[in-house]
């Protein structure tokens, strides 16, 4: 008969970020051990609140499945000796699989064991991994407390496991479990018995704890959203926000709060980011979009004095807004362009320089990179303004209160100003992409800018030896490298980014003698984050790794290739591959420099060189076209001619002349596979 499984870690409150990684693991882990223990389940659900972590698993089998195995041993001849009695292997076989060496089989000159392994109770099973999954989750950071080893996210207060209605002992931490839970902290009862995992989820609601973390989210969209109708204003959603508050609250209760009209008097950036980030309040617009002085929080509890609640919810906000205020007021003291002397004062890296340092590099390169990438006049122009004013803000009160308004206040800042819409654009987007699935610079000036910062922050720290390794980045260059690829990709723009490392490094003052070691480690770093992002769109490992061995691609060849592969899988032909690896075998070292006819002495050579020159010259042009289905479709054309070579001449020939002009047409034809990538990649 199956049963249901509950088991509950009841804990101080928990990071809300740190929740959905939790469950994730709990579930995955506890998927693992019950396939190891071969127990069956019909599903398994994983819940949490901030002050618990819940796992609950239906249809659990009685018993784990019985296993009826066959186990190959060492050959009959070694089991064996010549008067057919059992050796020392054959009893150690035997000894081992817990049988006797009678009950061996011999079949195909081998010994065999068979075995069957009792089904175990699935109680005694839970009571073994119930604690194992306690210590296997692991955290960001984890506490000890007390003169306990243990060691978890947040103290563990209690522990609820249950096996239908039958207690499972587990132990952590000096904390043994019980049948019973915990209720809300102030509105629910301190012990609340739960009889039945059936029982679990209404028990808690009587005691005002929604365990399910889909249900608090579902009430507190719908509670927001009827007090927002109520208001005749929209919501400024954040998904990122209402996560975290789903995990904030156990016993979800929307409320609205206002702040006096003056503070709309700030850009809606310095209003807002105190809101979101500090207060976890949601804002409100009206009709047109324009902020509305109101706000919408949710508390963790019930309806009972809303009113003064949210009163004390006005009070902190009024007191961070007056700290907006007061540094916006400052702050307008001065333009940015009256800032950039500041920057002298702001150390960009230990041993590189101040922001100022980095101002001047961003200006050499923007116009190396601009350049690249043909920018208009207009655009250089903005860029250049931009790239000048990139930093200021970060001189401002405002930035150094709420960091979260880097670029964004400098946005803000620059339009006050009088700075043209696209330089205060390209302010704000140079830090563009912030995150995975963040929106990406849309103006050229912003692009370039964008581009160059996250290589200035990137080679700077390359050339201080402080390579990300492991999940060790301190500096988050994965993300900048991620976010350099993206724009690349998304902009089209076909650029080779190893001039702008090599000019960087010189502007850093690094040392000549290290330019090409850090190049080396930068395009290896570099490589590896584009071949991320093709995984993470499920391109095949082959296609990848064809596309990735030439040094020089750039990300725009790439992902021209890539697409063209997809559409013609060229690396799935057993005869191109075949044909293409027996000659790189011949000529990998070879660089092409000419073929001479009058060294021929095959018809086949002849066949091979016409159509390896025209191949040749179109796959040049059709790159140089960016017409990539073209440049992977043309190597299969050459395969018949390239077979019928091998066949017919020696390309090792006695004649030195004629072996060196045979290797140059072996090479000549193999370009036109190279121009995709080194077919080596395809073993």
């Amino acid at each position: 008969m199956a049963k249901d499984l509950l088991f509950e870690i009841g804990a101080e409150e928990i990071p809300a970020g740190a929740m959905p990684g939790i469950l994730s693991q709990l579930k995955s882990l506890t998927e693992t051990k019950l396939n190891e223990h071969h127990l069956g389940y019909a599903s398994i659900r994983t819940l949490g609140t901030p002050r618990r972590i819940t796992l609950l698993i239906d249809g659990v089998n009685d018993t784990s499945d019985t296993l009826n195995e066959r186990h190959k041993g060492p050959s009959a001849s070694i089991a064996f000796d010549g008067d057919g009695n059992p050796t020392k292997a054959a009893q150690g076989f035997a000894r081992g699989k817990g049988i006797d060496v009678a009950d061996l089989v011999v079949e195909d000159g081998y010994i065999y064991a068979n075995t069957t392994t009792e089904g175990v109770d699935a109680a005694e099973i839970f009571t073994k991994i119930l604690p194992e999954l306690i210590h296997d989750l692991s955290f960001p950071k984890s506490m000890h407390w007390g003169d306990l080893d243990d060691k978890f996210i947040r103290p563990i207060r209690w522990i609820l496991a249950l096996l239908d209605t039958e207690l499972i002992p587990v132990e952590f931490a000096g904390v043994r479990s019980s049948t019973f839970s915990r209720g809300h902290r102030f509105l629910g009862k301190r012990g609340v018995l739960v009889q039945h995992p059936v029982d679990y989820l209404q028990a808690l609601e009587e005691n005002f704890v929604i365990v399910d973390p889909e249900k608090r989210r579902k009430m507190i969209v719908e509670q927001l959203e009827a007090i927002a109708a109520e208001k005749k204003a929209s919501i400024v959603w954040d998904e990122d926000l209402l996560d975290e508050v789903v995990y904030l609250v156990e016993y979800p209760t929307a409320l609205c709060g206002t702040f006096d009209t003056s503070y709309l008097d700030l850009p809606d950036a310095a209003v807002i980011t105190p809101m979101k980030d500090h207060q976890r309040y949601f804002p409100l617009t009206d009709s047109e979009g324009k902020l509305l002085p109101m706000f919408l929080t949710v508390r963790n509890g019930d309806a009972k004095s809303i009113d003064v609640v949210a009163a004390g919810n006005e009070r902190v906000l009024r007191a961070r807004l007056d700290d907006a205020k007061f540094f916006f007021n400052e702050d307008r003291k001065k333009s940015l362009a009256e800032r950039t002397d500041g920057l002298t004062k702001i150390v960009f890296q230990e041993g590189l320089g101040n922001l100022a340092n980095k101002t001047d590099r961003l200006l050499e390169l923007g116009t190396m990179l601009g350049d690249m990438c043909g920018l208009e006049e207009d655009a250089m122009a903005e860029l250049e303004r931009a790239t000048v004013l990139a930093k200021t803000d970060l001189t401002t009160g405002m930035v150094t209160e709420f960091t979260e308004l880097q670029g964004v206040i400098g946005k803000e800042y620059a339009l006050l100003d009088g700075e043209s819409t696209e330089v205060a654009e390209a302010i704000f987007e140079q830090y563009l992409p912030r995150f995975a699935g963040d929106m990406l610079p849309a103006t050229p000036a912003g692009k370039i800018l964008s581009i160059i910062d996250k290589i200035d922050n990137i080679v700077a720290t390359f050339s201080r030896g402080l390579i990300p390794t492991g999940s060790q980045d301190p500096y988050a260059l994965r993300r900048q490298t991620i976010g350099v690829l993206n724009i690349l990709s998304q902009s089209g723009y076909d650029v080779n980014l190893e001039p702008i490392w090599r000019a960087d490094l010189s502007l850093l003052g690094v040392d000549e003698a290290k330019h090409d070691e850090i190049v080396a480690q930068l395009a290896h770093f570099f490589v590896l984050r584009l071949k991320n992002i093709y995984l993470d769109h499920e391109v095949p490992h082959a296609v990848i790794d064809l596309v990735l061995s030439k040094d020089s691609t750039t990300v725009a060849a790439a992902d021209g290739l890539v697409k063209a592969l997809m559409a013609h899988r060229i690396d799935e032909n057993v005869e191109l591959v075949q044909a293409y690896t027996r000659m790189y075998n011949l000529v990998k070292d070879i660089a092409y420099e000419a073929v001479d006819a009058k060294f021929f002495e095959a018809k086949e050579e002849q066949a091979l060189f016409d159509v390896a020159v025209k191949a040749y010259e179109e796959s040049k042009a059709a790159y140089e076209a960016a017409d990539f289905g073209k440049v992977v479709a043309l190597p299969e054309t050459l395969v018949p001619a390239i077979n019928d070579f091998f066949e017919a001449v020696m390309v090792m020939a006695d004649d030195a002349a004629v072996k060196a002009n045979r290797l140059q047409l072996v090479r000549l034809a193999y370009e036109v596979m190279y121009a995709i990538g080194e077919v080596s990649a395809l073993k």
